[in-house]
């Protein structure tokens, strides 16, 4: 991709309304534009930060032997009724009545819904275990919607559901999720916490979160720095509250939840009569997990945890592009040449890059590679004409130098990017 063709208006300054630094760049490099109060357009690099994350969780849900599935965004409220959840959280519910006369809503999360798939297909034991996932969008009449992506109207979540035939199957489905979660989020580049947490309206009595170490977290726990102990902070604790496992010290620590799983048991099975027959003829009902992440408020997520006063840093499997490359000086043909060499020897190789043939000012082209994050930068400039060098720049350590002479700029921007 050219930048001079490139869909990108970054802006120096942060719009007054945004409270937390992951808004106010993710508008500022041109991820995303508000269309209203919790309602966001991706514009081409949000796009692609939000596929590259999407990718790494098929990865890894594939990894476990999730199935992937699309499930319908509009969904019946009578269904809700049955699980007794249309009137618990028909607050946030976007609900409507259509020209026919059904009662529907727009689905805030789908249990209800694979469920009901589940019950229509599943007969008997031999079809048990399975996993499925899916990548959908959610809607959320949230009374105050703020800090962007992180608390929204309309937002992209990742839920996967387990159907096991009994408790050790469950159990075993869990930990897998568990251990995918771990690898999810460490390849996003976060920072995490694991702690046990209360079900609340999903149900069932096991259930951990995911949170990523926030100021502006809505979200408190109290954590252990000794033995990395984590859990909610409740009204009743104190802040030298001592960890039951050591004695250690708490720290009462503001977090953005990116992940929750829980074991749901048979609380949607029994009320939506989803059963199998066992070896032996007799019906059970299915047992289900439920695991779920919140893809879109993952980018915000990463952001906090990835920036600097420049801009975003964003790790490397997340990026939108691998690479920037940044001729300095637009009127100069042997830099325009190279850099175009370059750009073109990337490409042949796959190599996600975008090449900034703008005639603007070197500064310019550096604070913009700087505040969009890009993982690596190529710096093509006097060098190349003095010595035959080049210059790369991590953007996670971008005063850190890196001479590459042109003959062997690309297997350099490989070992970097690969390693």
């Amino acid at each position: 991709m050219l930048w001079s063709k490139a869909f990108i208006a970054t802006s120096k300054e942060s719009a007054e309304t945004t409270e937390s630094i992951s808004h106010q760049l993710i508008l500022r490099a041109s991820l995303m534009r508000m269309l209203m109060a919790g309602v966001y357009s991706y514009l081409p690099l949000g796009l692609r930060v939000l596929n590259n994350i999407e990718s790494i969780i098929r990865q890894e849900m594939n990894k476990c032997g999730a199935q992937e599935v699309f499930l319908p965004a509009l969904q019946p409220q009578e269904l809700w009724s049955k699980t007794g959840r249309l009137d618990v959280i028909g607050d946030v519910m976007i609900k409507f009545t259509d020209r026919r006369g059904r009662k529907v809503c727009l689905g805030p999360t789908h249990e209800e819904i694979i469920t009901d798939l589940v019950r229509a297909q599943v007969a008997s034991y031999k079809q048990l275990p399975f996993i499925l996932y899916q990548i959908q969008t959610k809607f959320r009449d949230e009374v105050r919607p703020r800090f962007g992506p992180i608390r929204a109207c309309e937002f992209i979540m990742k839920d996967a559901y387990s159907f096991d035939r009994d408790q050790a199957g469950l159990a075993k489905a869990y930990d897998s999720m568990f251990q995918a979660y771990n690898r999810i989020f460490t390849r996003c580049g976060l920072d995490f916490l694991t702690t046990e947490a209360d079900s609340g309206v999903m149900g069932g009595n096991i259930s951990h979160e995911f949170m990523v170490p926030s100021q502006m977290g809505e979200d408190v726990v109290l954590h252990c720095e000794k033995c990395g102990y984590t859990r909610g902070f409740k009204e009743a604790d104190t802040e030298n509250s001592a960890c039951p496992k050591c004695q250690g010290a708490f720290k009462k620590t503001n977090t953005i939840e990116v992940g929750h799983i829980f074991q749901l048991g048979t609380k949607y099975t029994k009320s939506l009569e989803a059963n199998f027959l066992d070896d032996k003829g007799e019906s059970h009902s299915i047992i289900m997990g439920c695991y779920g992440i919140g893809v879109s408020r993952l980018i915000s997520a990463v952001i906090e945890c990835n920036h600097d006063k420049d801009g975003i840093i964003w790790p490397e499997e997340v990026s939108p592009y691998k690479v920037v490359i940044i001729p300095t000086e637009a009127s100069d043909g042997a830099i325009m040449s190279e850099a175009a060499r370059i750009y073109e020897a990337l490409t042949q190789e796959d190599i996600e890059v975008i090449l900034d043939d703008r005639d603007e000012r070197a500064g310019v082209k550096f604070k913009d590679a700087d505040l969009t994050g890009i993982y690596l930068q190529v710096v093509v400039g006097r060098d190349l004409v003095k010595s035959g060098e080049l210059e790369l720049r991590l953007r996670k350590d971008k005063s850190n130098k890196i001479m590459a002479k042109k003959e062997a700029v690309i297997e350099q921007i490989k070992r970097l990017i690969n390693g």
